[in-house]
């Protein structure tokens, strides 16, 4: 969906998301699910839309639309039909409702909780007429300093909008981070030694990062949700060589190699165009995942030229060769890659890479690497959902949070996940890059 300048304008702002509970530690299968979101057009006593029509006309498509970027196809494609967005209510949406609130001060929580209200009037009832709500509200008065923020994982999203302007970069960003997924870094191991890493910045692998639509998500964001299940994401066990298909390529095969790494996983992709997505990416992708938490993952680069969305550097330019892990006796080294496929030597137990047949090992019997999807209770309550397990609110590009106490005082807190200050520097600079470009597209 190409931006329009107001789309450009709050996109550049930035993206937000509040920490609802820690990320999840062993994955598990997950069925289909089918979750009902309700997007709500609120306005304020001293704020309206200032095209109330259009913004009604562009709401059901931005999120139930036909289109590949509406944020129901979306994320069907990516789970391969098993995560369906679905209406709430046949009208596809609600409002504008007039809340009694100033829009001064960006006042999410206050807007939450009085949206709530108002749809409590109106006789819905969290967690049976809707799982998801996502409250759209205009960007002017407000001040707020994100284009979108979101609960993680959890049921809502605000977006600060004229409209929707921004479609699926700003309302998928933050979908992704209900589904439990952070700000995906980037971690630069110089010669593929992981036991020399530093924060790099920003991943491009997904959209959770500086990837935007054609990436998606990341395997272990896919693992994460529950969407690589069935064989599609192996645990490796055994020293060998092991076949991979694109991440988001049609049919069946292995998608995805999860290998542990001290406490740690570590997760193999391969990336390859197919449908919608990765027509800029290309080669065997790695991601450290943090005790775990497949959340919360960052992408491994062991090279110079960093790929991001906006570059000229090539598709395969921060593709892994090799990795060598000495505290866990670990190597990988790609055989081969493109067209579609990739072969992958894995060594463990300090086994000898050039010791291991360069046939590939015959995969066992499935034994899916996934976990489901959240399934977070809306509370009525939800004025202070962001505290309400005692985890802390998690900023993006300088936005600030309320407090436990959900008055006017606020705290600025880390991401959660790798990358720190250099992600939000590399984060700013992207978004202004991109709303730079725009202005000549």
């Amino acid at each position: 969906m190409k931006l329009s300048a107001l789309g450009r304008i709050a996109l550049a702002t930035g993206i937000t998301v509040l920490a609802t509970a820690t990320l999840p530690g062993t994955p598990a299968a997950a069925a289909p699910v089918k979750r009902k979101m309700l997007p709500v057009l609120v306005e304020f006593s001293d704020a309206s839309f200032q095209f109330p029509d259009k913004v009604k006309a562009s709401t059901p498509d931005t999120y139930f639309g036909a289109k590949s970027d509406s944020a129901a196809s979306y994320l069907s494609e990516l789970s391969r039909g098993q995560y369906k967005l679905v209406p709430a209510v046949p009208e596809q949406f609600l409002g504008p409702i007039k809340l009694d609130l100033s829009a001064a001060g960006c006042p999410h929580g206050k807007i939450n909780q009085m949206t709530r209200d108002e749809l409590a009037k109106r006789g819905l009832v969290a967690g049976e007429d809707y799982d998801s709500i996502s409250i759209v509200f205009p960007a002017q008065k407000t001040n707020c300093p994100w284009a979108g923020l979101a609960t993680l994982p959890g049921p809502t999203t605000w977006i600060n909008l004229y409209g929707t302007a921004s479609g699926i970069d700003v309302v998928g960003h933050e979908l992704g981070h209900n589904l439990g997924f952070g700000h995906q870094g980037r971690v630069k191991c110089t010669g593929g030694n992981l036991g020399a890493c530093k924060s790099g910045g920003a991943s491009h692998t997904t959209i959770m990062a500086g990837g935007y639509r054609p990436a998606g998500f990341s395997a272990p964001e896919m693992i994460r949700a529950g969407w690589l299940n069935g064989g599609a994401s192996q645990k490796v066990t055994k020293s060998g060589v092991y076949t991979l298909r694109s991440l988001h390529g049609k049919g069946s095969g292995v998608r995805a190699l999860d290998i542990a790494l001290g406490g740690d996983r570590l997760v193999i992709e391969y990336r390859h165009a197919a449908g919608n997505f990765d027509a800029k990416l290309e080669g065997v992708h790695a991601y450290r995942v943090p005790k775990g938490s497949y959340g919360a993952s960052s992408l491994i680069d062991t090279t110079t030229a960093d790929k991001t969305a906006t570059n000229n550097a090539p598709p395969n330019a921060d593709a892994i060769t090799k990795l060598t892990d000495k505290a866990s006796k670990l190597s990988v080294a790609v055989v081969s890659s493109g067209g579609g496929q990739a072969k992958v030597k894995v060594a463990l137990n300090g086994d000898s890479l050039a010791s291991i047949d360069a046939a590939p090992t015959k995969s066992p019997s499935p034994s899916p690497s996934a976990t489901p999807t959240p399934s977070a209770s809306p509370s009525a309550n939800t004025a202070t959902e962001a505290e309400s397990d005692g985890s802390e609110p998690v900023t993006e590009l300088g936005s600030r949070e309320l407090t436990a106490a959900d008055d006017d005082s606020s705290t600025t807190m880390p991401l959660v996940a790798g990358g720190g200050a250099a992600l939000l520097a590399a984060g700013l600079g992207f978004l202004l890059l991109k709303r730079r470009r725009g202005k000549h597209a």
